[in-house]
């Protein structure tokens, strides 16, 4: 077990500044001549406005980055995303829309009379586009999981304009983790308010580019309506599985508590944060629906609580849904743990913190299509490869036990990435991961998802991001790629950071490319080829 004594991870919540033009890179290694292209990643990058800090993880303002490849060389750039939380932030010198987990207080300027009516106003949403950066036809968005979405220019990383998803489709926010299937088409799911008042959660479809040239968010629509387990407290919602021919929705007991969310926050003070609460009792729900119909299967999964981000992936096998998910075991919100003030802690009170938390665990899942009802009381899993069971129960509910995938104690496979192009949706083999060590991520981690087998990268007080999967032009198998990651290395020598290579067979140094300037935490982003 890797220890940081020397507290080196806390440049991962130090505030930059942006760059006027892009930097040259200094290569070590040899970069593969075949790799041209940008890595485009979020992430926070200022994580005060004066005098006045950001309290969350998630809170810090949009810094959009882009390391560039061009015939074995490498340049690095970086911009914060101009929204309006960040441009009225620069006009006003302080913090003026609420995030994640950091209030605004209302304008010390303005007299008793405008302040009481801007009460009636409600919340001003954030647009911080700090989570991940996605295509939708020709055009490149930043994203948090508001109903806010900024577009950029990938080349430039300047701003081009806020687009609201609500005026498109029926949503309250989306996620940051859309699927994009090969063809461009893009698919998304965000709380709405369903039938009669119901909570609900609607998958968007936004389709591809057409001839016409049309703006394909113009065409949004819903596809299929989940329904909510609690009419009045929807699940946060952070991501959901896809395969060609289903849906798979996980509703876990970290609840949204919309009277709250609803209520004027600047009477008392409130954030996003502030507006979640835990449903002890009732575990985790799982929902099905038929993708090119938009129909719900009536079949009521249920399992013990856990929280989830990330769904590894999603795929389809004789009857049955292998669902692979990095969870967090329990019901408390992980998110309470992802305070700055934690994360900059000394090593031991880091240590300290992560005992408390949610244990991290990557877990298989898997879903019977085709219940009979003779089969009560029994297994309903008759795959020769898995130890994951489904117990139809006399309630008709189905009872899920996983197969562990990953498990060390308070050491999380998060933030996993695969062969998406080629294998998203379908069976495979290999996935990639950002390992955490007490929340500190000291390493990168492939996974045999069949074997279990695990290659490491790790070097000390090293903190990389999560790792992002380019396949080689002429692949011919699912690894056969580069693993691309940003790491700083605030300790050793002039350097503060440089872009990893792996060779994605065995995690092996391809080369790095270091760069003069620190970059803090990047959550996720893509590869654009060039």
């Amino acid at each position: 077990r890797v220890e940081h004594p020397a507290g080196g991870y806390k440049k991962l919540f130090e505030t930059v500044e942006e760059l006027s033009s892009p930097v040259t890179a200094h290569v070590t290694g040899w970069i593969p001549t075949w790799l041209r292209g940008s890595l485009l990643r979020c992430g926070p990058g200022l994580f005060e406005v004066g005098a006045e800090p950001f309290y969350h993880l998630f809170d810090g303002q949009a810094l959009l980055h882009k390391f560039d490849f061009k015939e074995g060389h490498v340049t690095y750039h970086r911009r914060f995303v101009r929204t309006d939380a960040y441009v009225r932030a620069m006009t006003e010198k302080r913090i003026v829309i609420t995030e994640f987990g950091t209030y605004a207080y209302p304008d010390p300027c303005k007299n008793i009379f405008s302040r009481f009516f801007s009460y009636f106003k409600g919340v001003e949403v954030t647009d911080n586009a700090l989570v991940n950066v996605y295509p939708v036809g020709e055009d490149y968005y930043a994203c948090t999981e508001t109903n806010f979405i900024t577009k950029i220019n990938p080349d430039t990383l300047e701003t081009i304009k806020q687009v609201d998803l609500c005026k498109y489709v029926s949503v309250n926010g989306a996620t940051a983790h859309p699927h994009i299937e090969n063809d461009g088409t893009v698919y998304n799911i965000g709380n709405c308010f369903g039938k009669n008042f119901a909570l609900a959660y609607n998958i968007i479809r936004i389709p591809p580019l057409q001839a016409d040239k049309d703006d394909p968010i113009n065409k949004s629509e819903v596809v299929v309506q989940f329904p909510c387990s609690d009419r009045f407290k929807p699940s946060y919602v952070h991501s959901f599985g896809l395969t060609s021919n289903y849906i798979v929705f996980v509703e876990t007991p970290v609840k949204i508590n919309l009277l709250k969310f609803l209520s004027s926050w600047s009477l008392w003070g409130a954030n996003y944060m502030d507006c979640f609460e835990s449903n002890e009792t009732m575990g985790v729900w799982l929902h099905v629906a038929e993708k090119k119909k938009g129909r719900l299967l009536n079949i009521k999964y249920r399992t013990s609580a856990f929280n989830l981000f990330h769904h590894i992936n999603t795929y389809e096998d004789n009857g049955f849904l292998i669902v692979d998910l990095c969870t967090w075991k329990g019901f408390e919100f992980v998110y309470n743990y992802l305070y700055l003030a934690n994360l900059r802690a000394n090593w031991d009170e880091v240590k300290r913190q992560a005992e408390k938390a949610p244990q991290p665990e990557a877990r298989r899942y898997v879903l019977p299509l085709n219940i009979d009802k003779a089969d009560t009381g029994k297994n309903l899993v008759t795959l020769p490869y898995t130890t994951a069971t489904a117990t139809l129960r006399s309630d008709e509910t189905i009872w899920l036990e996983p197969e562990v995938i990953f498990s060390g104690p308070r050491h999380a496979f998060e933030f996993p990435q695969i062969n998406y192009k080629k294998y998203c949706g379908k069976p495979y083999t290999y996935t990639y991961g950002l390992g955490l060590n007490h929340f500190v991520p000291d390493r990168l981690c492939k996974l045999n998802v069949k074997t279990k087998e695990t290659w490491v990268w790790q070097e000390p007080d090293s903190y990389p991001s999560e790792p992002i999967f380019v396949s080689h032009p002429d692949a011919l198998e699912e690894d056969d790629g580069v693993v691309l990651s940003i790491v700083i290395s605030p300790g050793a020598g002039p350097k503060p950071a440089y872009l990893l290579i792996l060779n994605a067979k065995d995690m092996s140094e391809v080369a790095r490319a270091e760069v003069e300037v620190n970059i803090p935490v990047t959550f996720h982003g893509l590869f654009k080829r060039a």
